[in-house]
C-alpha cells in the first residue's frame, strides 16, 4: 500500500496534469485550471515549509524573480490608480496570472514529473487541433463553443487569434522536442505530423493575423536552427521572406487577411477610419503613446489605460472605445506603457528577457522549444494585449511554466548552477 508522502505526490502530479490539460480547453476549464493552481500550490508550499524543505530551482532562474518584481509594481499602482477599485483590482488580478509560471516551476519537483505535466499538455493539445480539423473537414464537434459564432470558422473555442497562436507555440514544441519522445519510431512521426498539422491548419484554414507571423516566426526559427551554423544568419533574414511568400501564393486566406491590413491601414492614414480591426489598433495605439506621454513615469495605474485614453479622446471616446472602462490597446506594451508609465514597457522587456536568457542555458531540445514559444508571445504583444488577455495569457503561462521546469529540472543541471556559456546554446 503507498505509503501518505506517495499518495500526496501523485495527487500533486494528478492535479498538475488536470491543470496543463485545461488551457486546450473551454474558459470555464481554464478559470477552474487556475484555481486548482493556487490551491494546489498554497497547500504544497505550507507542506514544504512545515518539513524545511527548500526548492532551490525558482531561485537559479531569472524570470520568477521577474515576474514577483512585475506583480510588486503594479499593485504598488493600485495607489495612485485612475481607475475604479473594482476594475483597478480587477486589471491587477489579470496581470497577476504570470505568477501560474513561478507556481508550476515550484510545483513540479524533477524531470521525470516535467515530461509527465508535458505529456498531458500536448494530450490535451493534440484534442484540440484534431476537433479543429474535423470541423475543417465538414464534421459537426458539438462541444466547439465557437459553433455559435460563425465567422470563427474552423475555431473550436474562443477565437481564431486564440487558437492560431496556440497551434503556432504547440507546433514549436512538437518540433523540438521530438527526440525527446519515448523511443517507438512512430511516435515521433506522430509528434512531426501533429506540429506539420498545427502550422498548417493556422496558415491555410485561419483567419488570424497574428497568427499567420506567429507561424512564420516559428517555422524561421526551425529552420535557422536546422540550417548549418555559419548560415544561420542569412537563413533568419531569408527564410521568413521565402516562407511569407510562399504562404501568400498558396493560402487565400493569407492573402485575403494581408489585403485586409493594407486597406485598412491605409484608409486610417487616409481618412483616420478607426472603425476596422487595423484602424482600431493604430488609433488606440496613438492614443496609448500620448497617454505615456502625459504621465512617462508612473503612469496612471493599473487598470487605467481605457480611462486615461477616453480622457484623451474627447467626445467620441464611447463610439470608439465602447462603453465601460475595461478595454485595452491590443497591444501590451503599450498597455503596461500606460499604467506604469515607460517603467512598464521596460518591465516587460525585461520580463522577456529574463525568459530568454533562461532559456539560453536549458539543453538545445528544451531551449529552441522555450524560445519559440517566447517568440510567439512576443509577437502576439506587438498586436494584442495576450498576456493581460483571458485564455491566451493562461496559455503562455501555463506552457511557459511547464518549459522552464522541464529546462531547470534536467537530470545533469538538477545540482550544478546554470553557468553553461550562451554562445554553446545554439549548437
Amino acid at each position: 500500500m503507498p505509503s501518505l508522502t506517495q499518495m500526496t505526490t501523485r495527487l500533486r502530479l494528478f492535479l498538475i496534469c488536470f491543470i496543463a490539460v485545461t488551457v486546450s480547453l473551454p474558459m470555464a476549464w481554464i478559470s477552474l485550471g487556475k484555481l486548482v493552481l493556487f490551491g494546489t500550490s498554497l497547500i504544497y508550499l505550507l507542506s514544504d515549509w512545515q518539513r524545511n524543505d527548500k526548492n532551490a530551482a525558482p531561485s537559479r532562474l531569472w524570470t520568477v524573480p521577474m515576474i514577483l518584481l512585475v506583480i510588486a509594481a503594479f499593485g504598488l499602482s493600485l495607489l495612485w490608480s485612475e481607475a475604479a477599485p473594482h476594475n483597478a483590482l480587477l486589471a491587477f488580478v489579470k496581470h497577476g496570472k504570470l505568477l501560474e509560471v513561478a507556481l508550476l516551476i515550484l510545483l513540479i519537483r524533477n524531470q521525470r514529473e516535467a515530461k509527465i505535466v508535458l505529456a498531458a499538455f500536448l494530450f490535451g493539445q493534440a484534442f484540440l487541433l484534431l476537433s479543429s480539423w474535423l470541423m475543417v473537414a465538414g464534421w459537426r464537434v458539438p462541444w466547439a463553443t465557437s459553433a455559435l459564432h460563425p465567422q470563427f470558422k474552423n475555431v473550436v473555442y474562443s477565437t481564431y487569434l486564440d487558437q492560431t497562436l496556440i497551434f503556432s507555440a504547440t507546433a514549436a514544441i512538437l518540433w523540438h522536442l521530438r527526440q525527446n519522445w519515448p523511443k517507438p519510431w512512430w511516435l515521433h512521426l506522430a509528434a512531426i505530423t501533429a506540429g506539420a498539422a498545427a502550422v498548417i491548419n493556422v496558415i491555410f484554414f485561419q483567419e488570424g493575423k497574428t497568427g499567420y507571423v506567429a507561424a512564420l516566426t516559428v517555422l524561421t526559427l526551425a529552420i535557422m536552427w536546422e540550417i548549418p551554423r555559419k548560415w544561420r544568419l542569412a537563413g533568419l533574414v531569408m527564410a521568413p521572406m521565402a516562407l511569407a511568400l510562399l504562404a501568400y501564393a498558396s493560402s487565400a486566406s493569407f492573402q485575403h487577411r494581408v489585403a485586409q491590413v493594407l486597406n485598412e491601414s491605409q484608409s486610417y492614414s487616409a481618412q483616420g477610419d478607426n472603425a476596422s480591426s487595423s484602424g482600431f489598433r493604430l488609433h488606440a495605439w496613438r492614443r496609448s503613446l500620448e497617454a505615456m506621454t502625459e504621465q512617462p513615469l508612473a503612469g496612471y495605474g493599473v487598470g487605467s489605460w481605457t480611462v486615461s485614453v477616453k480622457r484623451i479622446e474627447g467626445a467620441d471616446a464611447a463610439k470608439v472605445f465602447g462603453e465601460g472602462s475595461t478595454s485595452n490597446p491590443h497591444q501590451e506594451f503599450l498597455l503596461w506603457g500606460v499604467e506604469l508609465g515607460i517603467g512598464g514597457t521596460l518591465l516587460l522587456l525585461l520580463l522577456i528577457g529574463s525568459l530568454i536568457r533562461d532559456a539560453l542555458n536549458f539543453e538545445p531540445p528544451v531551449m529552441r522549444a522555450t524560445l519559440s514559444v517566447v517568440a510567439v508571445m512576443g509577437v502576439a504583444c506587438l498586436f494584442n494585449s495576450s498576456l493581460y488577455d483571458a485564455l491566451i495569457g493562461d496559455f503562455f503561462c501555463i506552457t511557459l511554466g511547464i518549459l522552464l521546469a522541464l529546462g531547470i529540472r534536467d537530470k545533469h543541471r538538477n545540482k550544478a548552477p546554470l553557468t553553461r556559456p550562451v554562445a554553446k546554446a545554439f549548437t
